[in-house]
């Protein structure tokens, strides 16, 4: 891992230089009025959220409340139909999805998506593919195998072979290799056993802590969010209905109604 105060991303340049920058925003990710979908239906509205520098935030809400649409539209996947996304407070509303990983924002995604004809090391190799500074690659190689020692053990195995909670371990180290500075997360526990989703939680939690990166985690399972995460963002129908602390949140009455059940 990087030392204590180094990112990994010393002497960045934003792309955008001084044009479009946001000084007064101390935020690493800023989402302004963002109203997003696919072709012409709109699934999220007027979304306004800023994560911090180092901050974890969880993304909550049942299906169909818009969760994974948001991660797509942060990291450029579908067009903005209204909004901004600022980054490191420099638009990036018109970027591709390329230029965004290669600035420091990673997803996870929903399903790990993994190259399953590959092994694991050629998969976790491939998150290092677009960086231009190879250095230290194969360091951080060994780091990822460190976090999670049991895909040391499967390096020369098929991914499409894994397991569900190797293969999401996977994904999250190939995340890793890309060196994010913002990492999405869909569904993290999605199918997994909860000793699995315990050994995952205590990994990021290690990550979080020896990076500093941030994160928003997408999680259906809120009490598995509210965990990992310092705060959390409520989605329904498209729309954040609540912001706030984690343990606050926990307490809600509303929240325990309508997503935990008691």
């Amino acid at each position: 891992m990087p030392k204590e105060g180094q990112s990994g991303h010393e002497g960045f340049i934003h792309p955008l230089g001084e044009s479009g920058l946001r000084a007064d925003s101390p935020s690493i990710l800023s989402l302004q009025g963002i109203q997003a979908g696919y072709g012409d239906f709109s699934v999220l509205w007027d979304i306004s959220l800023e994560v911090a520098p180092g901050e974890i935030m969880g993304l909550l809400g049942g299906n169909g409340a818009g969760k994974t649409t948001l991660l797509n539209a942060i990291a450029g996947m579908i067009p903005l139909m209204k909004g901004a996304v600022y980054f490191l407070r420099g638009e990036i509303s018109s970027l591709s999805t390329r230029k965004r990983v290669q600035l420091g924002i990673t997803q996870i995604p929903e399903g790990r998506l993994l190259f399953s004809g590959l092994t694991v090391e050629q998969n976790l190799q491939m998150g290092a593919f677009i960086r231009k500074d190879k250095a230290n690659f194969d360091s951080e190689l060994d780091e990822i195998y460190y976090l999670f020692p049991v895909l040391a053990k499967r390096k020369n195995q098929l991914a499409g072979t894994l397991s569900g909670g190797e293969q999401q371990m996977c994904a999250i180290g190939r995340g890793l290799m890309a060196r994010p500075r913002l990492l999405l997360i869909d569904e993290l526990s999605l199918g997994l056993a909860p000793l699995i989703v315990d050994r995952i939680l205590d990994a990021l939690k290690r990550v979080h802590r020896e990076r500093e990166i941030s994160m928003l985690v997408v999680e259906q399972d809120v009490q598995v969010g509210l965990e990992l995460a310092s705060r959390a963002c409520v989605l329904e129908n498209g729309r954040i209905v609540k912001v706030g602390r984690s343990m606050d949140l926990a307490s809600d009455p509303e929240i325990l109604r309508t997503y935990i059940g008691i």
